[in-house]
């Protein structure tokens, strides 16, 4: 069962991006949460690697949060970069 809450957080990140989309969305909400969620995914990947030993969960959670964290930080770039 804490094998699955790494993906988890990916699956609420992917439906809170598609809830939150448009013009009119709060970018700066969308990268905390997007930044939390993938931090917390990190930890329960680790964690649920420690306590099963089974390095898939650490990979595919790694991956996919680390994607999200990725994300998050180019949505924080680019905010950045278009503000004057």
């Amino acid at each position: 069962m804490i094998g699955v809450i790494p993906m988890l957080t990916v699956i609420i990140n992917i439906i809170f991006f598609y809830i939150e989309r448009g013009p009119n969305a709060d970018i700066y909400f969308i990268i905390i949460v997007f930044t939390i969620l993938s931090v917390l995914g990190v930890l329960f990947a680790i964690l649920s690697w420690k306590m099963s030993k089974r390095l898939i969960f650490l990979i595919v959670g790694l991956i996919g949060n680390g994607f999200v964290l990725v994300v998050a930080y180019l949505l924080l770039l680019a905010m950045g970069i278009s503000e004057p």
